[in-house]
């Protein structure tokens, strides 16, 4: 089998752009993958097409081979956009290699260690405690969720005192609390907009007798050492992050100084599912849990489902609803809050529509950049 053909969708799924990546072989296999939309999408386009050079005409099924030489091609390491590139070439030679076999990408992967996938939603919309309540119960009366995650700073925390913004994300989660079944579960989401460790400190101390599921990436990844003084700093609040940390060596250095509870790489960004997979084992070596980062499109959740299936320390998979994403016929749909497996399908287990990928249907989206008070910008 050989490699004949590197294809690129650019399509939307509601307001965010996804960018689908299919290789084809010579004996009428295709293999999918997805890349992060890191910004500026368009500029993964012409980086796969460059990087396709080095496996044009290669076995797929030699998934290390073509990983590790596209690695090396890339003399310094590879940022942003390499790595999303990397990321979905990985996704379509995994998704080959199980079809060629007819299985899942699971069963050539370890084989399954759980039967279904627990997900949480995100509750991102939601900025009043009434109608985050509304809309959590309402998910669990249709797909039975009973773990979600919210933003916790619902003050503007760039136009107000600080003990302020603290005092009001309590209120709100204390309502969110009183306001749900008791096996409901929060995780909270500080989305890297706290540049003080000390306040992040006080943030998730402040909301850990409500027990949160997690409390999630308060601040900014660059300095490791500010994640150890964080996570010593906090009493009884599991803290997760991940998600903005590129691959196994940057996981590594965060876990070598007890940084975190939970990690939450980005199967779209760390360099594809060989990559994820490393990450568990050196997360599982330091007694870590992982929490896969997942707000991309319902191909990444595919593939999300066969990592956790065979990861041994997997805790609980970020899940969002596929608004409008007709590429992908069939997602996966969450029945008890869970992401049933699909034995009797080969590869990611779900069927692309090529027709639908045929229109260009890119959006664009950025961030919305705060200001403080003082005029100069915080993170968004």
């Amino acid at each position: 089998m050989k490699i004949t053909r590197l294809r690129c969708y650019m399509s939307r799924d509601g307001n965010r752009p996804r960018l689908i990546v299919a290789i084809d072989t010579d004996e009428g296999i295709t293999g999918w993958g997805e890349c992060y939309n890191h910004g500026p999408d368009r500029a993964l386009v012409p980086t796969l097409e460059y990087y396709y050079r080095w496996i044009e005409g290669q076995d797929p099924r030699r998934i290390e081979y073509l990983m590790l030489n596209l690695q090396q091609q890339a003399r310094f390491p590879p940022g942003a956009i390499g790595l999303a590139a990397f990321s979905a070439i990985d996704q379509c030679l995994w998704d080959i290699s199980a079809k060629a076999v007819g299985l899942p990408v699971y069963a050539i992967a370890g084989g399954a260690v759980r039967d279904r996938v627990q997900v949480y939603l995100g509750l991102y919309d939601s900025t009043e405690s009434k109608l985050a309540l509304e809309q959590s119960q309402q998910a669990n009366e249709t797909y039975g969720f009973t773990a979600f995650k919210v933003l916790p700073l619902r003050a503007h925390i760039n136009k107000r005192r600080w003990g302020v913004a603290v005092a009001n994300c309590v209120d709100f989660f204390t309502a969110m609390r009183e306001g749900s079944p008791e096996d409901f579960e929060f995780a909270l989401d500080g989305h890297a907009q706290i540049f003080e460790p000390q306040q992040a400190i006080q943030l998730g101390n402040a909301l850990a007798p409500l027990d949160p599921l997690f409390f999630e990436e308060p601040i900014r990844m660059e300095h490791m050492p500010a994640w150890a003084q964080l996570r010593a700093g906090l009493v009884n609040c599991p803290l997760a992050t991940g998600e903005s940390l590129y691959n196994r060596y940057e996981f590594l250095a965060l876990l070598t100084v007890r940084g975190a509870d939970i990690v939450q790489p980005d199967v779209c960004v760390v360099g594809g599912l060989s990559e994820m997979r490393r990450i568990a084992v050196i997360a599982e070596a330091h007694y870590a849990t992982v929490a896969p980062h997942n707000p991309m499109g319902p191909l990444a959740t595919a593939v999300n489902v066969h990592f956790a299936a065979a990861c041994t320390n997997f805790k609980i998979l970020e899940y969002k609803m596929p608004l409008d994403a007709p590429y992908v016929v069939d997602p996966y749909l969450p029945v008890d809050g869970h992401l049933e497996l699909r034995p009797d399908r080969p590869g990611w287990g779900v069927e692309i529509d090529e027709k639908a990928l045929e229109k260009d249907d890119y959006v664009h989206w950025e961030r919305k950049q705060p200001t403080k008070r003082d005029g100069s910008t915080g993170y968004p």
